[in-house]
């Protein structure tokens, strides 16, 4: 999807939780000036070497969503945040299982990106969020409405579950996130536009 935005040279874009920096790399290859925010410093780590091997110039933040850039005013807005159900309460503190478990409806992080990234947007700005659907797309689209921004899910793909989500779907079944049976989940890119 971003490689359809319509994007000026020079175009401001934030991508948070970054991870190894693959959707900042492909905002920086369009001519974004980007800057990429994650929790973890070994994810930060990844990133910078990827920006390195690709030669392309992406600014790196460490911390908590948007704390790391709190008067940004951005004309994208990327991320593909952790939204794996969880029987978990909290996010985990530290290792990989950060980088996917979103409590126990997967939106632990989306209600907070969903709060805080509109005005994080200039005006004509975009916020590109992938989910799946079983932590609730719909809900993040009335969130994002509620904001201000006009929002739609502009993509959906249906996929076999991978490693993470085999491993939990009996646990899925027993809290109803699926039918019985069901290993596929699809995700989704939710686009919303500040006007």
């Amino acid at each position: 999807m971003l490689g359809r935005e319509p994007l000026r040279p020079g175009a401001r874009c934030l991508d948070l939780g970054t991870g190894c920096g693959a959707l900042a790399l492909a905002a920086a290859r369009r001519g974004c000036r980007v800057t990429a925010v994650d929790v973890s410093r070994l994810s930060l780590a990844t990133a910078w070497l990827n920006a390195r091997l690709h030669r392309l110039p992406v600014r790196l933040r460490c911390g908590d969503l948007a704390a790391p850039v709190p008067d940004g005013r951005f004309d994208l807005v990327l991320s593909n945040p952790p939204y794996v159900p969880t029987r978990h309460e909290e996010p985990p503190p530290r290792g990989r299982a950060r980088a996917w478990d979103a409590g126990p409806d997967g939106r632990l992080l989306l209600d907070r990106l969903c709060r805080r990234v509109p005005p994080l947007l200039a005006p004509g700005g975009v916020l590109l969020l992938v989910q799946s659907s079983l932590s609730g797309p719909a809900a993040t689209v009335r969130k994002l409405q509620a904001a201000g921004l006009h929002t739609t899910v502009v993509a959906r793909q249906l996929q076999g579950f991978g490693p993470v989500m085999s491993a939990r779907a009996a646990w899925f079944e027993d809290a109803g996130l699926i039918e019985p049976g069901v290993r596929t989940e699809e995700l989704t890119v939710v686009r919303g536009v500040r006007h």
